[in-house]
């Protein structure tokens, strides 16, 4: 058989018992399901990672170096997700499996602890969220991110969670603790307040509404919390109007910053499915956005950056302010890192 990239992740499980395993992670991980409406059609694989600080490539984009990701696959469902392609590297698909197939991390907090207790680690800027959703659903059942920020507290670890999970309130203590001892920041993702738009694009995230309220609690809990107002898609949320209202609204509810990123569509996931979506949807667009797009990741630059500036002049209006570097070290511009942190288990 062909080894899986996952084999050395293995649980102690008997290998004679296939109700807990399947051919397809040849026994490499314990299998789940559970029969409760928020988890129906979702399949749960749990393993062992060997290691849960990852260093991204210096060859990156990204403005941080190290993450923490417990999870594989989410359950928020985005149609438009970048991290689509990085469950292709686990021999799954980067549509329904991502979407249902979850990878949960079970020892993450346990590792976390052993990794930040060894002499070569310097204490750096630790960032969360940044390839799938620490507060999806399953972190409801699996609770892993309260240990990581136990850990993350007790050793005084600065750190910054990007999110679209009202979860994360659940954890208000902790970070309130965490902040009084490291430099934390959190960000919320909210592209649109469309509530239509939302169900289409997102169907497994809190309202757009539900965010922006978990803003105001965090912020007025004392962790700083801004908005990276992605994606902002093309023809669908990016009119005067729409940018209008979700600016104002992402004023109203105080965030401290906010930063617009115009939908990226990388090849080998998240082009595939998003224009699979828009075919259905929209098929009046396909043409525009193969003008806009052509054959890259991007849009263009000019494009890019007449959508900044109208963001830029409404966030004056309605007071809302600019992200600082050390606010945004852990947000990340949807382009994943090439190779190994976003690609395996590890």
């Amino acid at each position: 058989m062909v080894p899986m990239r996952w084999d050395n992740l293995r649980l102690d499980v008997n290998p004679a018992d296939d109700r807990l395993t399947l051919p397809l992670l040849e026994q490499g991980a314990v299998v789940r399901t559970f029969d409760t409406p928020e988890f129906r059609g979702i399949t749960f694989y749990e393993v062992r990672a060997k290691s849960i600080i990852n260093r991204v490539p210096e060859a990156s984009r990204m403005p941080f170096r190290f993450t923490i990701n417990p999870y594989r696959g989410c359950t928020h469902q985005c149609v438009y997700c970048f991290s689509r392609k990085s469950h292709t590297y686990l021999d799954l698909d980067y549509g329904r499996d991502f979407d249902s197939k979850i990878v949960v991390k079970v020892n993450a907090a346990e590792l976390l602890r052993k990794e930040l207790a060894e002499p070569k680690w310097e204490g750096e800027h630790i960032a969360m969220g940044t390839n799938v959703d620490t507060y999806q659903r399953a972190e409801g059942r699996y609770r892993l991110m309260r240990g990581i920020l136990e850990a993350l507290r007790d050793f005084a670890n600065p750190f910054s969670i990007l999110t679209k999970g009202t979860l994360i309130l659940r954890d208000l203590d902790l970070l309130v603790q965490c902040a009084a001892v490291a430099d934390v920041a959190t960000n919320f993702s909210v592209g649109s307040v469309d509530r239509e738009l939302w169900r289409v694009l997102e169907p497994g995230t809190p309202s757009p509404v539900s965010r922006l309220e978990a803003v105001r609690t965090l912020n007025e809990a004392g962790v700083r919390c801004g908005v990276l107002m992605a994606p902002i898609v093309p023809f669908l949320s990016d009119t005067d109007e729409a940018i209008r209202e979700t600016v104002e609204a992402i004023g109203r509810a105080g965030a401290i910053h906010v930063m617009p990123i115009v939908l990226h569509l990388r090849k080998g996931g998240s082009r595939e499915w998003f224009m699979a979506w828009l075919r259905e949807r929209h098929p009046e667009l396909i043409p525009r956005y193969e003008e806009l797009y052509g054959d890259r990741a991007y849009a263009p630059k000019p494009y890019q950056e007449d959508v900044a500036a109208r963001v830029r002049r409404l966030a004056r209006r309605f007071g809302v302010g600019r992200a600082t570097p050390r606010e945004v070290r852990g947000v990340s511009s949807p382009s994943p890192p090439t190779q190994p942190e976003q690609l395996t288990l590890a």
